[in-house]
């Protein structure tokens, strides 16, 4: 019988990813304190790589407490622009405040993923992507964000490059699936060599 997986999410796009790679996924989402532990980790210096792996592992480890017999894939994204590390947005203004500080600037998309089997962490990876925003007008960032809202309050940096977002870019250098959150190919290959999905 094939080891049960569950990504420890309640994200659409990466369950989508996963389904459209062929694979049967549960979703269960960790409920932990993201807020928190990510200001924590800032406050001792953390760096946004450290930050993105640490928040996937506790995911992943929460979701194992539960889920022993299963593989669990935790996940977790961070955006990082002049040496800080951001997150979601809680607000209409803090977005347009956000996009108006990454408008014609470059900044990283950092994200992880832990697989916790038989409760222990067993497998990690970081993928990085670099992102250049365009100098997109005042006028087009409040119509932008009149169509777009809430929906893009889902998404670090209040943009979702699989919808209208992809038009705040000039220039992208990384992997597609790191962008949405979950670098699949090393993902695929780290699960079809273990034996929990089928090579």
């Amino acid at each position: 019988m094939a080891t049960p997986l569950i990504l420890a999410s309640s994200s659409t796009i990466r369950r989508q990813l996963l389904e459209s790679a062929g694979l049967s996924v549960q979703t269960v989402a960790a409920r932990i304190d993201e807020d928190m532990i990510r200001d924590s980790l800032i406050a001792e210096g953390a760096t946004p790589r450290d930050i993105a792996d640490s928040l996937a592992e506790m995911k992943a480890i929460r979701v194992a407490e539960r889920h022993a017999d299963a593989v669990i894939i935790g996940c977790d994204q961070v955006l990082e622009f002049q040496d800080k590390v951001w997150a979601k947005p809680e607000s209409l203004q803090q977005a347009q405040e956000q996009l108006g500080l990454l408008r014609g600037n470059t900044h990283r998309l950092l994200s992880a993923i832990v697989v916790c089997h038989q409760g222990q962490p067993v497998w990690r990876h970081v993928g990085t992507a670099r992102l250049t925003m365009r100098d997109f007008s005042e006028s087009y960032l409040a119509a932008y964000l009149a169509r777009n809202w809430p929906s893009v309050g889902q998404s670090v940096g209040a943009y979702k490059l699989e919808e209208e977002g992809i038009r705040l870019f000039s220039a992208i250098e990384g992997d597609h699936f790191t962008i949405l959150g979950l670098p699949l190919l090393p993902l695929l290959s780290y699960l079809t060599l273990r034996g929990f999905i089928e090579p």
